[in-house]
């Protein structure tokens, strides 16, 4: 109700798909029509299973991918996944992938089982080819990398654009 009457234009829900979905569906129906915006924990099949697809028009969330992409790993991924389990991955599918790409292409440059030797090399990763996209380690060791805007249209997400860094 509070935020009804504050009537914003954009609401940030930062949360997971399940709490995103009820807080949604709860929006819609106190008339609270602003533009919804969050993060990847929406990506979720079940999200507009939870939410209904009414209720997620004209909300948008950042992402690590999008099925919908471009990038050759990115499609040989997706239609690998599809055929194996049904449905288009999810963020964390595709997040475990690469994860488990980025450490096997460290072991190789790295040329030794050693765990320093094998750290050193995935601390100097540059433009790794991964499914989300080109992915480096900065200094921190945090990834330096593309970042998707995904949106919802009757129910379906739609990829919207892709922000390099």
């Amino acid at each position: 109700a509070k935020i009804k009457d504050a009537n914003p234009d954009v609401l940030f829900i930062p949360w997971n798909y399940q709490k995103v979905a009820n807080i949604a569906k709860q929006a819609k129906a106190l008339g609270i029509n602003c533009q919804f915006i969050g993060g990847d924990g929406w990506d979720s099949p079940k999200f507009v299973e939870i939410a209904g697809a009414s209720s997620l028009n004209n909300t948008y969330f950042t992402n690590h991918y999008s099925p919908d992409s471009t990038n050759e790993a990115s499609k040989a991924f997706v239609d690998t996944y599809a055929k194996t389990y049904k449905q288009k991955p999810d963020a964390p599918a595709v997040l475990g992938y690469d994860g488990a790409m980025l450490l096997a292409d460290s072991i190789k440059r790295a040329g030794v089982y050693e765990s320093a030797k094998v750290a050193e090399a995935l601390a100097a990763t540059k433009d790794f080819q991964a499914v989300t996209g080109k992915t480096s380690l900065d200094a921190s060791h945090d990834a330096v990398k593309s970042a998707v805007i995904v949106g919802f249209k009757d129910g379906k997400q739609v990829y919207r654009a892709t922000l390099n860094p």
